[in-house]
């Protein structure tokens, strides 16, 4: 067809590759498709030396762009088991920023530094195929090769004239996610209305108490937290020595619910599962906050991330809100401790009933900003869970994220101990105290991967730590004898709220008693969940 064609045919198998390796099914043709206009202009005489190498600079650019949109692609699914547009990846863009980004760059580079280094091998090989001056050209005066040309002209002009076709072109569709970010940021700086609605609903519903005289509830809530990796759960390093204690003294009080799991692997659907009782997109949602002060309680939310969402969705609907964490990027190198000040102001305030909720940073990557500089006790040499690690083959970056994500649990469980401990300080008379602890969602490090990070993808992105304690248990016998029989039913974090609701003493009607795993009529129903899930009860 073409005077030169084989002059084509590195092109179309590099770009094909990239495209396959970043799509499957019909959007491979599609893509295919949607690269034809270059290998059409590749082939269209061109006479001039100038144009020459303005097309083959324009093709050359064209091609790397689908290369990296096969790279990109590929990495998340990869990593996350997503595509560039899902919920998760355009809910994290929309939720990070510049230093977030680095510290993400931090932890990743390799996966980085390979990728950028196929990228531009790739495209030094693509540079070095275009031709130089003449292409494989169309012979205008064959009838036959010109109406072929016509054909595939008009096959491209209405791939692009369809909208399903033209938004993976990745020229288009990389600006149109970015605008999509612009937009989901806009929406989450704007939440007044939404919260305004959930403040109403919540007053509408009249919720309750059925506990007189004063009442402290203390929430905790962690990030990046894998209950596997945490003494108190069994594991084999010395990661939470005071919360065992803890546990050790007080059995009749702390309960350590032995199945936890979180239906979700990052941080805002978590939290939006659990505020919203497992039902936030409801048309009447409910929200544990606003319920709380409509019951009478002043509520604080003290945190130690900047995050614009959580901040907005959650947060500005407490009565005191204290953002310790001013730094940009929720991998800031703010240390959890600040808050412990905030608990204690928070517990000496005169109000009758507080609601005060804890934000941690917990293990968030990067692990080594979450504890305090030199203090790592297991990089010291090689101990049990090192040598399990070498016999799983676990790669030593691998191995050493691990012992900094260890570091970051011993510190972590200092901060946790510490704020049960101050709740637990000499209250009011008659005062009901309650504490609750738990993670948003889990970790990957090295447990089912050969990786670390957050993992929609294997189990321990939803495997999480929770704890509960109760000045009130040991006043009734029958609750504290039943708390070995409630450590081992399986828990929900989705269904959170409705536990909080029971150590808050809300009622209102609707209640679902059947999700509180502290009530004696709780049903278990498995999350659903993207991933196979051996048993729940390990």
């Amino acid at each position: 067809m073409f005077t030169a064609s084989t002059s084509l045919f590195p092109l179309i198998l590099i770009t094909s590759f990239f495209v396959v390796l970043g799509h499957d099914g019909r959007r491979v043709a599609q893509l295919g498709v949607l690269f034809l206009p270059a290998l059409l202009w590749l082939v269209w005489p061109v006479q001039s030396g100038l144009w020459q190498r303005m097309r083959r600079s324009a093709i050359w650019a064209l091609a790397m762009a689908f290369v990296a949109d096969g790279l990109l692609r590929a990495y998340l699914w990869e990593a996350y088991q997503a595509a560039p547009d899902s919920t998760t990846v355009l809910g994290a863009l929309a939720n990070t920023n510049p230093r977030e980004a680095t510290e993400y760059l931090q932890t990743h580079w390799r996966a980085a530094l390979l990728g950028c280094a196929v990228w531009a091998a790739t495209g030094a090989l693509l540079w070095r195929c275009l031709p130089h001056k003449h292409a494989a050209q169309l012979k205008p005066g064959r009838r036959w090769q010109m109406t072929a040309w016509i054909t595939l002209s008009l096959l491209c002009l209405a791939a692009l004239a369809s909208k399903p076709w033209r938004r993976l072109h990745p020229l288009l569709y990389w600006p149109t996610l970015a605008q999509s970010v612009k937009a989901q940021q806009d929406q989450w700086a704007n939440q007044a209305q939404r919260r305004a609605a959930l403040q109403a609903n919540a007053l509408n519903a009249n919720p309750t108490l059925s506990r007189s005289g004063p009442s402290t509830v203390v929430l905790v809530i962690t990030d990046s937290i894998n209950r596997d990796n945490m003494q108190l759960y069994g594991y084999g390093r010395a990661t939470t020595p005071r919360l065992v204690d803890l546990q050790r003294q007080q059995p009749e009080q702390m309960l350590v619910l032995r199945h936890a799991w979180s239906a979700d692997a990052s941080t805002l659907p978590a939290l939006d599962n659990l505020f919203g009782m497992g039902d936030p997109h409801t048309p009447q949602p409910q929200h544990l906050m606003a319920l709380a002060r409509a019951a009478g309680y002043k509520v604080w939310w003290m945190s130690n991330h900047d995050d614009m969402a959580v901040e907005q969705q959650h947060a500005r609907l407490a009565d005191v809100v204290d953002m310790v964490n001013r730094t940009p990027g929720r991998a800031s190198a703010s240390l959890d401790g600040e808050l412990l000040d905030c608990i204690e102001e928070a517990l000496a305030d005169k109000a009758e009933r507080k609601f005060i909720i804890v934000h941690l940073l917990g293990a968030h990557p990067h692990y080594r900003l979450r504890f305090p500089q030199g203090q790592n006790p297991f990089d010291d040499g090689v101990d049990a869970v090192e040598s399990q690690l070498q016999s799983q083959g676990r790669s030593a970056w691998v191995r050493r994220y691990r012992q900094d994500y260890d570091a970051a649990l011993l510190y972590h469980d200092f901060v946790v101990a510490e704020s049960l401990r101050i709740t637990q300080r000499v209250p009011r008379k008659g005062e009901y105290r309650a504490w609750f602890y738990l993670s948003d969602h889990g970790q990957e490090v090295g447990h089912g991967e050969n990786r670390v990070g957050h993992s929609p993808a294997t189990e321990s992105g939803y495997r999480i730590p929770a704890l509960a304690w109760s000045n009130g248990w040991a006043a009734q016998p029958r609750t504290a004898d039943d708390l070995p029989s409630v450590a081992q039913r399986p828990f929900r974090a989705d269904w959170a709220g409705w536990t909080l609701a029971h150590l808050l003493s809300l009622q209102w009607a609707g209640q679902q008693h059947e999700r509180d795993v502290l009530n004696p009529g709780y049903q278990w129903a498995p999350p659903a969940l993207p991933v196979q899930v051996r048993s729940f009860i390990e």
